[in-house]
């Protein structure tokens, strides 16, 4: 991972997802942003389609999508449910119909620290959501990507990756008991991973994959965490005053869509991403806030999930 280092970007921890895209023309350029219509989601597809992109918002909640994303131009909204497989490919499938490149799939949409949920294939619902639906959309994307002569895929991660690897033995909390925390940092490890063996496979046919920590953002992705938590973890004070490096919604959406826009990243790929930077590649045991541990970024692993994820899905992805 040589390049999984800053490069001075012009961009920084408070940089908006607007900032990231000025003086950019994306006109006539197709962008799939999942949960587009919501917290960080919402920003980034804000900033693309003030670019001139075109912006597809698959929701789960397809009226609450509508209300939110209502009076944009280029907007278009579909239904996607991450954990169904079937509502993943028949979406990917009306995309594919469309006959349309994809030159952007940001995959932003997912949930946090939530109550031990099961997918109907038995599978824990935030390894399911928030890695294996995308896995599985990605996968199902791919003629469309490809087709673009140059397409970016970009994985909403965490700093939470750093609470440890990914359980290739018990993904789904089989054995395990179950740790809603825990659960949620494998899901952002897996997506941190995933970005590292897409772009392998990628790259070839001009797809560049990207993981990005968006920083931290009290949005709806909350709502299982208590406030005692967040002062536990020192997210916000006694008083319940948000620290200072918590980011607007505005903020929040910069980091994912510098990874899909930058020139600065062209002949780029497979690297995390912070405060609008390629991030600093830091050791196990560093008690760095920041930074991406080599967990994430270890090319073996990444081979090891691939594996994992085919098996689970079903989908044999062959880019």
């Amino acid at each position: 991972m040589t390049q999984q280092h800053p490069i001075s970007s012009g961009f920084g921890a408070r940089s908006t997802a607007r900032d990231v895209v000025g003086g950019l023309d994306l006109s006539g350029k197709v962008a799939i942003v999942t949960g587009g219509h919501a917290g960080i989601g919402l920003e980034t597809t804000r900033a693309l389609l003030e670019a001139g992109a075109t912006v597809v918002v698959p929701a789960r909640d397809a009226g609450r999508a509508a209300a939110a994303l209502e009076g944009m131009p280029r907007v278009e909204q579909a239904t996607l449910d991450l954990m169904d497989p079937a509502s993943i490919d028949a979406f990917a499938r009306g995309f594919l119909a469309s006959g349309r490149p994809l030159h952007l799939l940001i995959n932003n949409a997912g949930i946090m620290a939530t109550p031990l949920t099961r997918d109907a294939r038995g599978y824990e619902s935030q390894f399911a959501t928030n890695h294996l639906g995308h896995f599985q959309l990605t996968a199902r994307l791919w003629p469309a990507l490809a087709a673009a002569r140059g397409a970016r895929v970009v994985s909403v991660s965490s700093l939470a990756h750093r609470g440890g690897p990914v359980s290739l033995d018990d993904p789904s909390f089989e054995h395990e008991p179950y740790d809603r925390g825990k659960a949620y940092s494998r899901s952002k490890t897996a997506n941190v991973l995933f970005a590292v063996g897409l772009d392998r496979r990628g790259a070839p046919a001009g797809v560049r994959a990207f993981s990005a920590h968006p920083g931290v953002i009290f949005t709806g992705l909350y709502a299982h965490v208590t406030p005692e938590q967040l002062r536990a973890i020192r997210f916000v004070d006694e008083h319940d005053r948000p620290a200072d490096f918590v980011k607007t919604a505005e903020q929040g959406g910069a980091t994912s869509t510098w990874c899909a826009v930058s020139p600065r990243l062209e002949q780029m790929g497979g690297v995390y991403c912070e405060d609008c930077d390629v991030a600093e590649a830091v050791p196990a045991d560093s008690q760095k806030f920041g930074g991406v541990r080599p967990w994430a970024i270890d090319p073996v692993a990444a081979d090891q999930l691939w594996e994992l994820s085919e098996r689970m899905t079903g989908v044999q992805f062959r880019p």
